[in-house]
């Protein structure tokens, strides 16, 4: 990481991000291609096996619980070049039941100032068909996640109705569950306009688990949620979700806008439209990782830990507050690809430290250590 912090990270950020972006995924793209170019790397960078890391959740088997986080490989192009990085699961997508270019351009933005990035991509990818037929001839190391989302058709196009939002998604599911080893409904891109809303809370996210339900999914299943403005909207949720036996848990999204308090100055957000990822993101993701596992069925969910994640210390918060697996993507654009080696070997040594065997001890251990919060997330 001290040869891409000093020389590449700085070359790199004078280019426009979404073009460095797009080239380290054709790039990785290429790699993926070679089993010996993946096992080279692989031997380089993989974290050294730990027990204290062996994570299992839902039926499947995680070296460790540190993942890739859906956003960065849209389309699923180079799944095998993140497992070789060293990640111990893969998230691919958004992924839409059909193609979507997206949100206008520009919509990618850095501001270093705080360890972070602006996000306005509004889910570009190649749609299910073409995804599925892609994943289909590939066989990780690790376990892959698939995101799915409503297919995003632009900011000037008719809002869809219900039930042709709940058959996109039921569309991508039934396409994109085989070469899935565990499925993520997004309900709560904070990019679109249908996606902030669309099943939050409301009686339209128990018609969508209905018509889901009616596939009887056979993978692992989780519900992606945006930060919730108060914890008994989490209770309201929990209470929508209770009668669907398939889903096994919840990831943490992006709260949508700017949070408070940024150093990056206001006339530069100004010109930035989207979310913010990286640093910015994580209390409001600890607090809801936190209200979560307070409220939920903790003999029947688990939770994906996302937002901020930069060390073993931001990976050991997520757990303590309630997650069992991890996820980062802003760290990999900052840290480097040695990003991952790095916190599985520290957060070992924390385990140790604190007398943990294993993830699943750690996992909550500090949620009811702190009071509640009733703030607005």
């Amino acid at each position: 990481m001290g040869f891409y912090s000093r020389i590449a990270r700085p070359a790199l950020f004078h280019a426009d991000p979404e073009r460095i972006h797009d080239r380290a995924i054709r790039a990785a793209e290429r790699a993926s291609s070679s089993s010996l170019l993946c096992g080279a790397i692989s031997a380089w960078e993989a974290p050294a096996r730990d027990e204290h890391l062996i994570t299992e959740i839902a039926g499947l088997h995680f070296a460790h619980p540190i993942g890739l986080a859906a956003g960065f490989d849209k389309s699923g192009r180079a799944a095998p070049f993140w497992a070789a990085l060293g990640f111990g699961h893969v998230e691919i997508g958004s992924v839409s039941a059909e193609p979507s270019q997206g949100n206008p351009k520009p919509r990618l933005f850095r501001i270093p100032a705080d360890q972070g990035i602006v996000v306005n991509y509004g889910l570009p990818n190649e749609g299910c068909e073409r995804v599925a037929a892609r994943l289909e001839q590939v066989r990780l190391p690790v376990p892959l996640g698939i995101n799915i989302v409503n297919t995003n058709r632009g900011p000037q196009a008719e809002p869809s109705p219900d039930d042709a939002v709940i058959a996109d998604y039921v569309c991508s599911v039934r396409r994109l569950e085989a070469p899935a080893d565990y499925l993520v409904l997004n309900l709560s891109c904070p990019n679109t306009r249908e996606g902030r809303a669309f099943c939050s809370g409301t009686p339209r996210l128990g018609a969508l688990l209905s018509a889901v339900g009616e596939l009887r999914p056979k993978r692992p299943l989780f519900l992606k949620v945006a930060p919730f403005p108060n914890p008994s909207e989490i209770d309201a949720f929990l209470s929508v979700v209770e009668p669907f036996s398939f889903v096994n848990g919840f990831s943490i999204n992006l709260p949508s806008g700017k949070p408070p308090g940024l150093k990056t100055s206001a006339d530069a957000l100004a010109v930035m439209p989207g979310a913010v990822s990286g640093k910015p993101s994580e209390p409001a993701a600890n607090r809801t990782i936190r209200e979560f596992y307070r409220r939920m069925d903790r003999g029947r969910y688990r939770i994906i830990g996302s937002g901020g994640v930069f060390t073993a210390e931001d990976a050991y918060t997520k757990i303590r507050c309630g997650a069992s697996l991890v996820q980062l993507l802003t760290a990999l654009v900052y840290e480097g690809p040695g990003v991952v080696r790095g916190i599985c070997a520290d957060l070992a040594a924390l385990l140790e430290r604190d007398g943990f065997r294993n993830v699943a001890e750690a996992v909550g251990s500090s949620a009811s250590q702190e009071p509640e919060s009733h703030h607005p997330g």
